[in-house]
Parts: C-alpha cells; structure tokens; sequence
C-alpha cells in the first residue's frame, strides 16, 4: 500500500473512532490498520467519570423562594451546566479514550435530552460515557431509569389510571424500533408497563409499586403482567431493533447513506451477539469497506467534531468558557442542549450560507486573535435568558492557547517543496487540488519556516474542504 494511502486511511480510522488524529497519534502510528483498529479499542477500554464537583441541587432550599433567590440558583444551575459542557468538550479533545468518548457522543444525540438539574446531567452524561462500548441492554435499561431522562419524558407523571405515553412512544419510536414497528396500542400497553417509575428527591430511581398498573397488558403481539423491565426485554427481542440500530450506527460511522446488504449482514451479528456494541463496531473498523474511497471525506463534521478536530490537530486550549459556548451556539451544536428528543438530524443540516460562512472564519479567530462577533438568538436552549440583545451580543477576542509545536514536530523532516502537499494530507480528508496547492505554494515560499506552518495551518483549516472528515 502506498504511504500517502495508508495515512488517508489511518486518519480516517481516527476521524470516525475519535475526533480526528493529533500529531503526536500520527507520529506514533502503527505500520498497519490491523494494529491501528487494536489500538484504538485498547485505549478505550477503562473509563473514569468526568472529573467534577456539581452542587446537588436536591439538598438547596425550595419551598417559598424570594424571586431573587430563585434567580441565583437558576444562575447557579446553569454556571455548573455549563462547566460539564465545557468539561466534557475538552476530555473529548485530550483524552485517549477517544472511541469511547465518540460513542458516548453518539448515544448523547441518540437518547436526546435536556435537564435543568445540573446533577441530573452529569450523572446522564457519565452513564452515556461507562457504557458507551458495552451491551445496549445493559444501556438501555440505565436510560429508562436514568432521573434525567425520567424527567425530560414525563415518566414521573406516568401512574396507574393516569398513564404518561410520552416515555413509551419515544422509546419505541427513537430510541428502539424505530417508526412503522409498533401500533398505538403497543404505546400504551408500554405507558402502562412503566406506571410507578420515576425518581426521588435525591434523584435516584425508584418503583413506585402503588402507581403501578399491574394488570394484563398485550405489547408487540405478547399478553402479561408486564413491567418495564419485561417492556425492554421484548424489545430487545426483535430483530427489527438491531436493525434500527445498526443502521444509524453505520450513518454515524461510515456512510450517510445505508448499504442495505452490508447493513443486514451487521444487524445480525448485533442481535446475534446479545447488541454487544464493540464487537459491532469492531468488524465495521476491521472491514475493506470502511476504508474505501466513497467513505472517506464524505461526512460533514459535526459542530462538535469540528471544535475537537481543531484542539486536537493544533494543541487547542480554551481559556474562555462563555465564549466556547458562544461558539457552539453560532455553528449549532451545544452539548446537553439537543434541539429536541430526535437529537440533531446532522449531515447536510449542518451547513446553510451563515454556519458555513462562520466554519470559515473561525480558524482566523483562533489564530490570528480576530474578534468574535456574534449576535445570539433568544431561543428555548438560551444558557443566559432574559437578556437584552445588546448583552447577548458576543463582540471580542477569544482567550485560547495554541500550541503548533506538535504540529511542527511531525512535519519537521519533510522537504519544504513538500510542507504544503503534507500539510494538507493531514488537515485534509479530501486532496486538495493542483491549482490551490501551487497557490499556497507561492503564497508562502517566502515565509519563514515557523511562520509557513502558521500561515498553512490557518489557510487550510479556513477552507471547505476543512468541513468534511
């Protein structure tokens, strides 16, 4: 194999297991995918909760608050939801974990939701993150017990005489079998089933057996007592759920487009392997086809992805936690604010005139120390609500650190004609063309070396072709 192929595919190994290579990964490369695709699993395997220190809101005071108090603990909340966000956006770019974090990030869109309760988030975002690479039953079943998501559903109205359909119908709609599966008496039979689950004032889970509907009860063709624990059982008995999930697997991982032959060749290994999601995803990385040609730079990143992409490729440090916000506001995507239960729809949504403009722009904000200017919309995910639109505009420099020696250090052996040609393979999923190429050339010939690769990465990172992984 060539080398300039093996590096295409390698970095496309660590932009779909990850967010995208960093120098040092590149420099530490394997001399074969075989060992790449071990590499990537082994480094996932241990997990360790986010390091942080949330207020646990159940034990503040409630009852008659003054509306001033009132308003310092929702400042409160959302200052602590913010740390996770940011929290997590950097363990995401740094930790070497970076399959297991890409998973977790993948669940986070699939089991969308939304709390005020900033320890309902980071206890979610921690279950999202131990279980991202273990069995989906394992899973699915802290979801449904999962106080954030018990809230955000309405499970904790949902009680015998009086059901709550929200939970079931998500459940079964997004989150399992997919729309076209189910009836709307397989809804409410589910609603039925998980009466009495909900939370208590710590947020821990709790049956509630007197609000629970224990009679007979006809759910996907089966009769019984059932409870929400014999619910996701058989759901997870039908094939149509490794299916489901297999296929938006793939969509996130390799294709936009779903191979139906391939995708029903995985689907039955998932439901054959008890939806073991490594093994899944370990014969997805360990295939020809998810190296070939039409599944390389053919994803639009992700808001999230594009950010990561950037801190990792150039030793990105955030110093600004409001303005990292902004950022993700402007281009789309707030972590622990999906849109709504379906996540963020992703692909070609990600791009209109604006983001795109913006994409394009924010490299010369990061490198360059250009101002920010942003005029945020008041919407229904704000973090700062009831603000003028004076104050909601973000006009000044990003605080950020960043560190080009690692990027330095990888290209520091390759001849100058070549810096712009190998500058670009490894920013770049998609080959950048002869014309641009001869242009950045001469554009920078003149430039000293450490100022060349100042220029280049802010060039390349500025253009389209950034947009894609």
């Amino acid at each position: 194999m060539k080398a300039d192929t093996y590096q295409r595919q390698l970095q496309h190994l660590y932009w779909r297991t990850g967010f995208g290579p960093s120098p040092a990964q590149m420099q530490q490369a394997p001399g074969n995918l075989n060992k790449a695709v071990k590499g990537v699993f082994s480094q996932s395997v241990s997990y360790a909760p986010l390091p942080l220190t949330i207020t646990d809101f159940s034990r503040l005071p409630k009852g008659q608050l003054s509306p001033e108090e009132r308003r310092r603990q929702m400042q409160q909340a959302r200052r602590e939801l913010a740390k996770i966000n940011t929290t997590w956006l950097q363990t995401m770019a740094t930790s070497p974990a970076q399959l297991r974090e890409k998973m977790a990030f993948f669940w986070h869109g699939h089991f969308a939701c939304r709390t005020q309760r900033p320890e309902f988030a980071l206890n979610q975002v921690n279950l999202l993150r131990q279980h991202a690479l273990g069995k989906f039953s394992d899973l699915l079943m802290a979801v449904a017990k999962d106080p954030a998501m018990l809230q955000f559903l309405n499970n904790q109205q949902n009680r015998k005489l009086q059901p709550n359909e929200n939970f079931a119908r998500e459940l079964l709609e997004l989150f399992t079998l997919g729309r076209g599966h189910y009836s709307e008496e397989d809804i409410k039979n589910a609603a039925r089933a998980f009466t009495g689950w909900g939370y208590d004032a710590e947020g821990m889970f709790v049956f509630r057996e007197r609000q629970h509907d224990a009679g007979t009860k006809t759910f996907l063709g089966k009769i019984g007592n059932f409870t929400g624990e014999d619910i996701l059982r058989i759901i997870l008995d039908q094939p149509q759920t490794a299916k489901f999930l297999t296929t938006k697997i793939y969509r996130f991982f390799v294709n936009d487009t779903p191979d139906a032959a391939v995708i029903q060749q995985l689907s039955e290994q998932f439901y054959a392997t008890d939806y073991d999601i490594q093994a899944l995803l370990q014969k997805i990385f360990s295939t020809d086809w998810f190296y070939a040609p039409a599944n390389i730079g053919t994803r639009i990143k992700s808001p999230v992805e594009l950010l990561t992409g950037l801190q990792r490729a150039f030793a990105i440090q955030f110093q600004d936690a409001p303005g990292l916000l902004v950022v993700q506001r402007a281009l789309g995507q707030v972590l622990l604010y999906p849109p709504n239960v379906g996540g963020w729809p992703g692909g070609r949504n990600w791009i209109d005139s604006s983001s795109l403009m913006f994409r394009m722009k924010l490299p010369q904000t990061i490198f360059a120390g250009a101002s920010l200017n942003i005029s945020l919309k008041d919407d229904d995910i704000d973090m700062l609500p009831q603000l003028s639109q004076q104050e909601r505009t973000f006009n000044r420099r990003l605080r950020v650190n960043v560190n080009l020696q690692p990027f330095r250090e990888l290209l520091a052996k390759v001849p100058p004609r070549a810096i712009v040609a190998q500058t670009a393979a490894f920013l770049l999923q998609v080959p950048l063309n002869a014309q641009l190429t001869t242009m950045l050339q001469n554009d920078t010939d003149e430039f000293t070396p450490e100022n060349r690769l100042n220029a280049l990465a802010l060039r390349l990172s500025s253009l389209p072709e950034y947009q894609l992984c």
